[in-house]
């Protein structure tokens, strides 16, 4: 039996060389966008307008916050799906606050954020209903005492199963 005649190579030429360029700096482009896309998407916005501003009474607002004593106790019911608050004096005794703002969400996404309506109990803690899958979520609080102090609070916690 006769041996078959080995195919003739086809050279690289010069258009192979600039389609795999061509291909090569295609793939990174895209991939670039992609990222810019998704990082421009998912911005939640400024914390603050004028970080210059906001510092120029900061310390004021933290000597005022610390001189309050409070300490946070928080936690969420999965079974109950239910936040909970407490806030308690250096006595350990309940605070009651003149208002209170929750916003809970992922730490670096938008898209889940809610703003539970918080209700007082009659044992002193603060209550909302609120669905939260598993994962990590990020509590912030800005409430004010009965005499007007600011008490802001920001917190991470994980819903398990």
């Amino acid at each position: 039996m006769a041996a078959a005649a080995p195919k003739p190579v086809r050279p690289f030429t010069g258009w192979h060389m600039l389609a795999l360029t061509c291909s090569f700096f295609g793939v990174i482009i895209a991939v670039n966008g992609l990222l810019a896309y998704k990082a421009v998407s998912t911005f939640p916005g400024l914390e603050v307008n004028d970080s210059y501003v906001a510092s120029q009474t900061f310390d004021q607002e933290k000597a005022a916050q610390e001189a309050l004593h409070w300490h946070l106790k928080q936690g969420y019911d999965r079974t109950a799906n239910q936040l909970r608050l407490d806030f308690s004096d250096v006595a350990g005794k309940p605070v009651t606050l003149r208002d209170i703002d929750v916003l809970i969400g992922r730490p670096t996404d938008a898209a889940q954020d809610q703003h539970p309506k918080m209700t007082q109990r009659a044992d002193g803690s603060y209550v909302a209903p609120s669905v939260l899958p598993l994962g990590k979520w990020m509590l912030q609080i800005v409430a004010h005492a009965q005499d007007g102090t600011l008490y802001q609070a920001r917190t991470f916690f994980y819903v398990r199963d």
